[in-house]
């Protein structure tokens, strides 16, 4: 086969779609290093059944890949969009309620006529015993008089000026002086109070209260103006007010929005989203209908090739050709040889008993031991023929121990999916289920470790096979288990916990129990002699 499919474990970055006319033809060369992948692919002969087998596969994987791209749910969609226009248009309200409130508070904290801030301060300034006459009374009033105490200080009975003079001498001066002084002091304090008093309506302090009593009545008088200048921008009676423009403007945002998201209206981009969406899932639909019939074919055609290989002659030469894939990968792994021999006579006189033989590696622990394997589907035989059967395989190939492979297809009713009798091993094998693969591979490990034990005891190495026999058998056990778990599988489907659980513990403990005996196996290298 000259083209393969690439394993899952290699991915190659995607190209964009090729544009224009697609070629007749894609050449394309891969390498297939997937177990299972090559697993189904050598169940057909090379060449043109091999290739048509790859290509229909590759098909049904691009077909799958491109039916799993992501699709948009449009019902989502509307409820989201219903969401997010419900909770704009609450706190669109919200929002101008509180400016509204806050507004009008400041305003009427500060500018009210009654109670308002600035009102309060102008007639605690003016008023009656205000703070403004309480300055001038205490500077000018009768009592704590400023410049009377000046004078006193310096004119007065104490002062320095009476010392200097003789009271005695100059009393009719200085009476005369004092009368003149307090007379004009009298003439003055009355014009001053005069000019301070209320009940003069000429006076200073009256002109003064009546030009100021003027300003705040203009005052208030525009501040009044503007207040109401103010309110009418807030409130919703005036068509003109900024706060009617701006619910206006608004409610216009919340009518094209909502005209944009609702389905009624064909020309909306919901509207148009889900026409577009409809179309995309009647196209995945109709791709999927497309999908599914292709895929009936293949499947119905690849059921078809099936049977009719099952029914012919070959299908038992490819169920040879799987059990020597499969043991050759295991033996490789090893450090053993696989020869498949079925084609040629051995020791026994036109006698080609014996498909494969498997001859541990010199890195082994014992080099040059031989084990044979005979592998039949196309016809059934018991067990008792089998065990003739791989004796003489065994003596025909000059080996230690046989594994006969049963198809599970074919085996006998009862049998084991793992048995040991001797130096024989029987297993019973699926090359087209994985799950058997362990049966497999714990027969071939368990006639490796009797080709070891053979040669211990040949040898007279005193080595402890406690843990490789307590290995065996848990083997033994553990694949009679699998076989107890896949008939209630097949037979009561109330189990599926307990059949899981079951497996769970059975696999976990075959194959600690096969790792347990490699690697006992192995380590018998170290305590046998070096050959010589």
């Amino acid at each position: 086969m000259s083209e393969a499919l690439k394993g899952p474990r290699e991915l190659f970055p995607r190209v964009a779609n090729t544009q224009g006319h697609l070629p007749f033809g894609l050449p394309l060369e891969l390498r297939v290093d997937d177990p299972d992948t090559i697993r189904e692919l050598l169940t057909f002969h090379e060449g043109e059944p091999r290739d048509r087998f790859a290509l229909n596969a590759l098909r049904i994987g691009v077909l799958a890949l491109k039916q799993a791209r992501g699709q948009i749910d449009a019902d989502l969609v509307r409820r989201e969009s219903e969401r997010l226009l419900t909770e704009l248009n609450d706190r669109l309200g919200s929002h101008a309620q509180i400016v509204h409130d806050c507004v009008a508070d400041s305003l009427k904290q500060y500018f009210d006529p009654k109670d308002g801030r600035l009102q309060e301060r102008i007639d605690r300034l003016i008023g009656r015993d205000g703070e403004l006459e309480s300055l001038l009374r205490r500077q000018i009033g009768d009592q704590d008089l400023q410049l009377a105490k000046t004078l006193s200080a310096h004119v007065g009975a104490e002062s320095p000026l009476m010392r200097v003079l003789n009271p005695d001498q100059s009393r009719g001066v200085l009476a005369a002086i004092r009368d003149s002084v307090e007379q004009q002091l009298r003439s003055q304090r009355e014009q001053v109070l005069n000019q301070f008093s209320l009940d003069n309506k000429d006076g200073a302090l009256s002109r003064f209260i009546s030009e100021l009593s003027e300003q705040q009545s203009s005052l208030s008088g525009e501040l009044n103006v503007k207040i109401d200048r103010v309110v009418r921008e807030f409130t919703l009676d005036e068509k003109d007010s900024a706060l009617s423009k701006l619910v206006h403007r608004v409610d216009d945002a919340h009518q094209k929005i909502a005209s944009q998201f609702s389905l009624d209206n064909d020309g909306s981009a919901l509207a148009r989203m889900k026409s577009e969406l409809q179309s995309l899932i009647n196209e995945h639909r109709q791709d999927s209908q497309r999908f599914q019939s292709e895929i009936r074919e293949v499947l119905a055609a690849m059921a078809t090739r099936r049977q009719e290989m099952q029914r012919s002659t070959r299908h038992g030469a490819e169920f040879d050709q799987a059990a020597f894939a499969f043991l050759q990968h295991e033996a490789q792994g090893k450090g053993d040889i696989a020869t498949a021999v079925g084609a040629t006579t051995g020791l026994i006189k036109n006698c080609k008993k014996g498909d494969a033989v498997i001859e541990l590696g010199p890195e082994s622990a014992a080099p040059g031991q031989r084990i044979v394997i005979e592998a039949k589907e196309e016809q059934q035989y018991q067990l008792a023929d089998a065990r003739e059967y791989i004796e003489t395989a065994r003596q025909n190939r000059g080996a230690l121990v046989g594994v006969f492979v049963y198809s599970k297809r074919t085996a006998p009713e009862g049998m084991e999916p793992l048995q040991r009798l001797g130096n024989d091993i029987f297993v019973a094998w699926d090359a087209e289920d994985p799950l058997t693969d362990p049966y497999f591979r714990a027969a071939l490990l368990l006639a490796r470790a009797m080709c070891v034990r053979q040669r211990i005891e040949t040898q007279a190495v005193k080595v402890d096979f406690s843990e490789i026999e307590q290995a065996i058998l848990m083997v033994e056990k553990q694949s009679g288990s699998l076989e107890e778990v896949e008939r209630w599988t097949k037979t009561i489907q109330s189990s599926s916990e307990k059949i899981l659980e079951r497996i769970r513990v059975a696999r976990t403990a075959f194959e600690r129990q096969v790792a347990l005996l490699s690697e006992r196996t192995d380590a018998l290298k170290s305590a046998l002699p070096a050959e010589g």
